[in-house]
């Protein structure tokens, strides 16, 4: 008895399902193996190209035959819910984030996400905040730029390379400031608790006014708020003059 043919639905699952995972799945019936192929390498090597340009420091950690195998797993295990190229290294990040692998250092996700951070600021669509008047903003409600973002990681993600690899995280947490200039430039700095806290207070609670945050910060910090206003204020002019914390519109 003649098999019966296949729909068009059923061919092209067939070829999806060989385009993700050649080693498990065979060429569709009927299609000439060397077109397959040429389908199944082109695919792959896209999105490792796509994949490797946007987290350099991730491949030279992991080295080339480790990061092939987790880019062939992500093309085998993952479904990507968008087409934009920019948005897949985003969803590369959430995978990294809900697997792990005994091939790849405990650090991976966290690695992944801070590489892709500088991309996602440059592509960013958010304004910058308006410059406010020096002489208002400690009395005026604060906000935290969106084209700044404190970030908060177990591992010293700045600091890692194929040099560098710990097995464990430091028993503190690396706090850092991205942020995006005027001029399209990525800059990356770390910031102390305070620092990091108070960036946290402004989105914590948007209704203070710069006074009343920096008031509440010494207060958490346990310090007489005379001798800390100085330096405070010093802090917050510098994050307002990079952009990083304005006023409320």
């Amino acid at each position: 008895m003649a098999e019966p043919r296949q729909t068009l639905h059923q061919q092209q699952q067939a070829l999806t399902r060989y385009l993700r995972d050649p080693e498990h799945c065979p060429v569709p019936a009927g299609m000439d193996a060397v077109r397959a192929q040429v389908y199944r390498d082109l695919i792959f090597e896209n999105m490792r190209s796509l994949l490797s340009g946007t987290f350099p420091v991730l491949v030279s950690v992991l080295g080339q035959d480790h990061w092939r195998a987790c880019v062939r797993r992500f093309l085998r295990e993952h479904r990507c819910a968008t087409p934009r190229f920019g948005e897949i290294a985003e969803e590369f990040v959430g995978y990294l984030a809900a697997h792990s692998s005994p091939d790849w250092p405990p650090f991976v996700a966290e690695l992944a996400h801070y590489e892709w951070v500088e991309m996602a600021l440059l592509q960013s669509q958010a304004e910058p905040l308006p410059t406010p008047d020096e002489a208002s903003w400690l009395d005026q409600s604060l906000r935290v730029s969106p084209l700044a973002w404190p970030l908060a990681y177990q591992w010293p993600v700045h600091r890692l390379a194929p040099s560098y690899q710990p097995l464990t995280p430091p028993a503190q947490p690396t706090l850092l400031l991205v942020r995006r200039t005027p001029g399209f430039a990525v800059r990356f700095s770390e910031l102390s608790p305070l620092a990091w806290r108070l960036l946290q207070r402004i989105e914590e609670y948007p209704e203070l006014a710069g006074r009343g945050q920096l008031l509440a910060l010494a207060r958490e910090a346990g310090v007489d708020s005379s001798a800390f206003m100085d330096s405070a204020v010093a802090l917050l002019r510098q994050m307002q003059d990079e952009g990083v914390v304005g006023v409320q519109q």
